[in-house]
C-alpha cells in the first residue's frame, strides 16, 4: 500500500476539531459571562449609533457595521494575551477595536474624521490602527491583511515573545490569492498565526454556495497540513472554547490554526447596501433564534441575574454610546497641515 500524507502520525487536521466536539463551550463563571454580554451589548450599541450618525451625514465614505457578529470577536479576543499578542482584520473593524477595550470616544471621533480619533480622524471607519494595543487595522483591501498577519505572526516568533497573530477575514476574502500564499508560508515555517474567516454567508452581496466551489472554509488548510476548526460563530461560549484550544496548540509551537466562525451580519455589506439578495424573513428568523446576544441573556437568566438588572446593564451601555456620539460631534476635524503629516515612514 502506498504511504499517503494523512499516514503521517503529524498529520492529524481533525485532532483540534475532535477536542472541540468533545466539550464545545467555555466553562464560563458567572463574571465572565456577565463581561461578555457586556462587550458585546456595547459592540451592539455602537454600531446602531453609528449607523445613525452615518445616516445623518456626520459619517462619510464606506461603513460596515459588525451587527451580528459580535459573539466572534469578544470569543476569540478575551482569549489573547494583550501583553503579547497582536490582531488584525479587514475593513469590518469596529467591533474588533472594542474587544481589545479601546476607547468608544476615539473610535467614534475616527468615524466621524475628527482630530481626537485613534488615527487622527485620517484613517475613517476602514482604517482604524493602534500599535499600543497590538491592532494592526482595519484594511480595505480585501484579503491583504492575512498576508501582512504572516508578517507579524514571523516578528512574534523572530522576537520569542510567546504571542500570536490573530487575522481575521471573511468569506469573501477567503478566495483571495494571498490567503493561500500566507498559509503555506505560515504551515512551513510554523508561524504562530490563526486564520479566522469570519463566514458571515454572504460576503458583498453573494451567497457563498454561489461563490466557492467548497464552502466548508475550515477545510480550506488542508492543502497546507493546517488543521481547520468549524465553529458557531453566534455562540461566545463555543467561540471561546474554540480559541483556548486553537491557541494552546499555537503557542506549543506546532504552526498555524484555520478557524471557521460561522455568523450573520443582520445588516448590509455596507451602510449603503440594501440587501435586496435575502429575505426580510431570513434575517428576521437570524435574529428570534440565533442572535448571539440574546442566547448569553438567557445564560445569566439561568445564572441568577433577572431582566432588571440586564435593562440596567443595557442604559449605562447606551449612556457610554451617546456620550461617544456627543464627543465625536464635538471634537475638532484635523488641521489642513495633517494632510502631510504620516504619509511616509521617516526613519525606522
Amino acid at each position: 500500500m502506498i504511504a499517503t500524507a494523512a499516514d503521517h502520525p503529524e498529520f492529524a487536521l481533525r485532532n483540534l476539531q475532535e477536542l472541540l466536539d468533545a466539550d464545545k463551550r467555555f466553562a464560563a463563571s458567572d463574571e465572565q459571562l456577565l463581561h461578555f454580554y457586556e462587550q458585546m451589548l456595547l459592540i451592539r450599541r455602537f454600531e446602531e449609533k453609528a449607523g445613525q450618525l452615518y445616516g445623518l451625514g456626520l459619517i462619510g465614505g464606506f461603513c460596515h457595521l459588525y451587527i451580528g457578529q459580535e459573539a466572534v470577536a469578544i470569543g476569540l479576543q478575551s482569549a489573547l494575551d494583550s501583553d503579547v499578542d497582536s490582531v488584525i482584520t479587514g475593513y469590518r473593524d469596529h467591533g474588533h477595536m472594542l474587544a481589545y477595550g479601546i476607547d468608544p470616544n476615539v473610535i467614534m471621533a475616527e468615524l466621524t474624521g475628527r482630530a481626537a480619533g485613534i488615527s487622527k480622524g485620517k484613517g475613517g471607519s476602514m482604517h482604524m490602527f493602534s500599535t499600543e494595543h497590538k491592532f494592526y487595522g482595519g484594511h480595505g483591501i480585501v484579503g491583504a491583511q492575512v498576508s501582512l498577519g504572516g508578517g507579524l505572526a514571523m516578528a512574534h516568533q523572530y522576537r520569542g515573545d510567546g504571542g500570536l497573530c490573530l487575522a481575521y477575514f471573511g468569506d469573501g476574502a477567503a478566495n483571495q490569492g494571498q490567503v493561500y500564499e500566507t498559509m503555506n508560508m505560515a504551515a512551513l515555517w510554523k508561524l504562530p498565526m490563526v486564520f479566522v474567516v469570519e463566514n458571515n454567508q454572504y460576503a458583498m452581496g453573494t451567497a457563498v454556495n454561489r461563490s466557492s466551489a467548497e464552502t466548508e472554509f475550515y477545510r480550506r488548510g488542508t492543502a497546507f497540513r493546517i488543521p481547520g476548526m468549524e465553529v458557531n460563530g453566534m455562540d461566545v461560549l463555543e467561540v471561546r472554547q474554540a480559541a483556548e484550544i486553537a491557541f494552546k496548540y499555537v503557542r506549543e509551537g506546532n504552526g498555524p490554526v484555520l478557524m471557521e466562525c460561522n455568523t450573520y451580519r443582520y445588516r448590509g455589506h455596507s451602510m449603503s447596501d440594501p440587501a435586496k439578495y435575502r429575505t426580510r424573513e431570513e434575517v428576521q428568523d437570524q435574529r428570534e433564534n440565533h442572535d448571539p446576544i440574546e442566547r448569553l441573556k438567557k445564560e445569566l437568566n439561568t445564572a441568577g441575574l433577572d431582566d432588571a438588572k440586564l435593562k440596567e446593564i443595557d442604559k449605562g451601555i447606551r449612556a457610554v454610546v451617546s456620550a461617544a456620539a456627543d464627543f465625536s460631534e464635538s471634537s475638532p476635524e484635523p488641521q489642513p497641515g495633517e494632510l502631510y503629516t504620516d504619509v511616509l515612514v521617516g526613519e525606522y
